[in-house]
């Protein structure tokens, strides 16, 4: 039996405090074999807010969990109504410094892999290749029934001829994609089925109390093993999706650095976690290495069915 989600974490009083040196990320990187786990955090600058930070979408915002989706339709349609609106921002987001800076760092060879616990696809869109998406993408589709994928752009055109006129104003935008809309403002919204079976549509993502597939974490097990360190940049490392390979790395000798803002659950584990906001920070290491971090990259790639 799955149990509810983790979305909370309290920070114990004898962590080790953050530090702005910018020094050991600069090393980490200058020696190359970095594998870097990304989290909300770094979004937060391309205007996706994150979960757990100052001002987090988990203050006014429960996210969907795998259970209330399976569970009726009444749920699925509050999910599709806030998510239709909610891709419309996140079609228009564009990466920001962090992810820049972490593809410039892959052009350079100074890194072992990219793992994200995001689904909103801005490493991609500035040029990082081979992203393990851990958590899924928010531009495919998947159908619980038969299977099948299908590009996002193809459900929200589907949603849009369903739903003439639909064009509520939200209250914000969170991390997931999900968009702050009351039950009036749903209203009676439409949704459409899998074009191939009738089945029911999900987004490819692990909501919050789904697992991980196992083959996608053996995957990035693979990464740590294969690394020399581990970079984590805007994770709270609250879940244990992202939270276990900061311990692998950890237990098997390998240097764990964090930047984010505020103290996370992998702390502890690390040499140091560096309180710099990540876009300063990153460009700061760039520097330092003489790396330029450029514009964006080429634009929104197009969606592709995963290897799980």
């Amino acid at each position: 039996m799955r149990m509810r989600p983790t979305l909370s974490w309290t920070p114990a009083e004898d962590l080790p405090p953050g530090t702005t040196d910018l020094q050991p990320v600069a090393d980490a990187l200058g020696a190359g074999g970095v594998l870097v786990l990304s989290g909300a955090g770094i979004s937060t600058e391309s205007g996706i807010p994150d979960y757990r930070g100052e001002g987090g979408s988990l203050s006014r915002h429960t996210p969907m969990t795998y259970q209330d989706f399976t569970a009726g339709a009444p749920a699925r349609r509050r999910y599709w109504a806030r998510s239709h609106l909610g891709w419309r921002t996140f079609g228009r987001a564009r990466p920001n410094a962090g992810h820049r800076a972490v593809a410039a760092f892959g052009r350079r060879g100074l890194l072992a892999g990219v793992i994200t616990q995001n689904v909103d696809g801005l490493h991609q869109v500035a040029g990082s290749e081979d992203v393990v998406e851990l958590h899924g993408s928010l531009d495919r589709v998947v159908c619980l029934s038969c299977g099948a994928f299908s590009p996002r752009r193809e459900l929200a055109r589907r949603l849009e001829e369903a739903n003439p006129g639909f064009d509520p104003v939200a209250a914000g935008i969170n991390p997931d994609g999900d968009a702050d809309l009351t039950d009036e403002q749903v209203g009676d919204f439409r949704v459409v089925p899998c074009m191939i079976c009738g089945g029911i549509l999900k987004p490819d993502v692990v909501f919050f109390g789904e697992n991980v597939p196992p083959r996608r974490v053996e995957h990035c097990r693979a990464l740590v093993r294969e690394a020399t360190s581990l970079l984590v940049l805007g994770s709270s490392l609250t879940v244990m999706s992202g939270l276990r390979f900061v311990r692998q790395a950890a237990e098997a000798g390998k240097p764990v650095l964090i930047v984010n803002r505020d103290p996370t659950r992998g702390d502890r584990h690390a040499l140091a976690r560096v309180s710099v906001p990540l876009g300063a920070a990153l460009t700061g290491v760039a520097d330092r290495l003489g790396i330029p971090v450029g514009d964006d990259g080429p634009g929104r790639p197009a969606a592709a069915p995963p290897t799980s």
